[in-house]
């Protein structure tokens, strides 16, 4: 445990965790907005596609190759 002298100490702690907690705080908010947009249908359609035209690609390939 710290131990303090002057409350230029305590006000000086008192200040840092503050901003700290703020920092945190829009850090949760980043990341809330981040997975609420993740979440949205449109973003899992994409992915959908662009997954679907990566192994239909290797397939096409694989097909080809090994004739």
């Amino acid at each position: 445990m710290k131990t303090y002298t002057t409350f230029k100490e305590i006000n000086k702690d008192i200040k840092r965790y503050e901003l700290e907690r703020d920092i945190a705080w829009e850090e949760l908010k980043l990341i809330k907005n981040e997975l609420k947009e993740d979440l949205q249908p449109l973003n899992w359609i994409s992915t959908a596609l662009k997954l679907t035209g990566k192994y239909s690609f290797i397939a096409i390939i694989r097909k080809w190759m090994f004739k």
